[in-house]
């Protein structure tokens, strides 16, 4: 009888660690869309993207994760929270 899937094996760890990784991504996510507090949910964005960061890492994409922290975790997260600083808002007090 063939055996595809013996029971003495076990998953390899950077299976379990991408799987691991792949459900924080999802779980940042959508967190980002669940949250009502716009800074916590570009918190929860900068998560899921140093996720993907994380991903790529363990793809062996070191180039790919270079540039994703640099541009969307450090700059579009950054850009993101200095417009909420620097907006007005009606109704609150100085």
């Amino acid at each position: 009888m063939l055996d595809i899937f013996p029971v003495d094996t076990w998953l390899p760890l950077d299976l379990i660690g991408f799987l691991a990784l792949a459900a924080a991504t999802i779980a940042a996510s959508v967190l980002v869309l669940i949250i009502k507090d716009l800074v916590k949910a570009v918190l929860m964005l900068a998560v899921a993207l140093f996720c993907v960061a994380a991903i790529f890492i363990s793809l062996q994409a070191e180039f790919m994760a270079a540039i994703q922290l640099l541009v969307y975790v450090g700059a579009v997260v950054v850009l993101i929270i200095f417009g909420i600083m620097l907006t007005r808002r009606e109704g609150v007090p100085r």
